[in-house]
């Protein structure tokens, strides 16, 4: 089973929750997760932003989930980083 160390998303957010809010509420999600927003456009309603998030072990759908609560969405998952566990017996 692999791990998810690292992910960089494309996201559509409202302007409310502000960045720093918005990003607390992922860096919780996960006790050793950090989070890194970027935001790359703004216009009326919205804000078009790069997200990065570190962790151990990053839960993907728990991730999205809490992003779609907030009213975002994901556009796109634009950078992984994962690391494989080999399971070895004796």
């Amino acid at each position: 089973m692999s791990k998810t160390l690292r992910l960089v998303l494309d996201v559509l957010k409202p302007h409310q929750p502000n960045a720093l809010d918005f990003s607390s509420v992922l860096a919780n999600l996960g006790a050793d997760y950090r989070v890194k927003l970027t935001v790359t456009e703004v216009d009326k309603n919205t804000e078009n932003t790069m997200i990065t998030i570190e962790g151990a072990d990053i839960q993907f759908d728990e991730i999205k989930e809490a992003i779609e609560k907030m009213g975002a969405s994901v556009h796109s998952i634009d950078e992984v980083e994962v690391c494989g566990t080999e399971l070895t017996s004796n």
